[in-house]
């Protein structure tokens, strides 16, 4: 009786873990692009310096690694990382890729967050600005009480 009660506990504790399954953030922006048109979410444009940025690491450590980012994101949008790192060697595609777009909405600090929505028109891609932010203080009910006044506009 013993052995089916701990086989039970231990069933039930991996069954827990499963189901909290990491936000999926996107790197290849065409593929997150589609991803938002198809599902009509839109696209969550997160400009990181992942090795080496102090409030990058703050806010993801703050906000997006929290189980209310990652239920939110879930269902309003699509993340994308656009990372810039100092350490890592990235493809030099994403590297053009993510530089392209920081000049596209003239990043000049991390953490930025841009709130976007794609529309395709005779084959290229028109980004729509709903607004954008930084780290804002007081955890994930704060930051997404911030990127829902933008998304509401």
């Amino acid at each position: 009786m013993k052995k089916i009660l701990i086989v039970l506990l231990v069933a039930i504790s991996f069954n827990g873990f499963a189901q909290q399954k990491d936000a999926e953030w996107h790197t290849d922006v065409n593929k997150a692009i589609n991803l938002s048109v198809q599902t009509g979410k839109p696209l969550f444009f997160f400009f990181t310096g992942s090795d080496w940025c102090g409030w990058c690491k703050k806010l993801q450590k703050e906000v997006f690694f929290k189980p209310e980012f990652k239920k939110w994101a879930d269902k309003s949008v699509v993340l994308v990382e656009l990372d810039f790192p100092r350490r890592t060697k990235l493809p030099e595609a994403t590297q053009k890729q993510n530089r392209e777009l920081a000049s596209m909405f003239g990043v000049r600090g991390y953490p930025s967050v841009w709130l976007v929505t794609p529309t395709i028109v005779d084959g290229k891609v028109n980004f729509n600005k709903l607004g954008s932010q930084g780290y804002v203080a007081g955890g994930p009910k704060a930051w997404i009480a911030g990127a829902n006044k933008i998304l509401k506009k």
